[in-house]
């Protein structure tokens, strides 16, 4: 099952690249014996500064035909790490060939594109930086498929 990450503004060099690629590198050597990945990040730029009505068709064109779409957004489901890498394996069990995961900008995503969503996943009430939440999500990933290989790097 193939996964992507369609998001908002572009990732500079630094500390939150540094993170994203490194969880996303150990997310592919964990995840493809499982049947999960590969991952891409498609970033999108509104130049113009239309705001999250301008930014949902260009995140629209991010997301593969076919894909499940999962949005991230405080309005969400909060769930367990463990939740999480069950629901991945749900997904992929049904024969789920993409799975595009949207992170709006700063305004978040627009309330058309959240209601077209398969699923809205929340890391908690609390609202964090957009560029955080691609650290927060390759993050999870990794956990998720670390979980469901029973390795130890989850710990209850």
């Amino acid at each position: 099952m193939r996964l992507h990450i369609c998001a908002v503004g572009r990732l500079r060099a630094g500390p939150e690249r540094a993170l994203v690629d490194d969880y996303l590198t150990r997310f592919d050597r964990t995840g493809r014996a499982l049947g999960l990945g590969p991952v891409s990040v498609h970033e999108v730029e509104d130049r113009k500064g239309g705001g999250m009505e301008t930014e949902a068709p260009l995140l629209r064109r991010a997301v593969p035909a076919g894909a499940l779409l999962a949005i991230m957004d405080e309005r969400g489901r909060t769930m367990s790490s463990p939740d999480f890498a069950e629901m991945l394996a749900r997904w992929r069990d049904a024969g789920r060939q993409d799975v595009a995961f949207l992170i709006g900008g700063a305004d978040g995503l627009a309330p058309g594109l959240r209601a077209e969503a398969d699923q809205a996943i929340s890391f908690g009430a609390m609202v964090w930086p957009h560029m955080l939440v691609r650290v927060m999500l390759a993050e999870q990933l990794y956990r998720a498929a670390s979980i469901l290989a029973g390795a130890p790097y989850h710990r209850v």
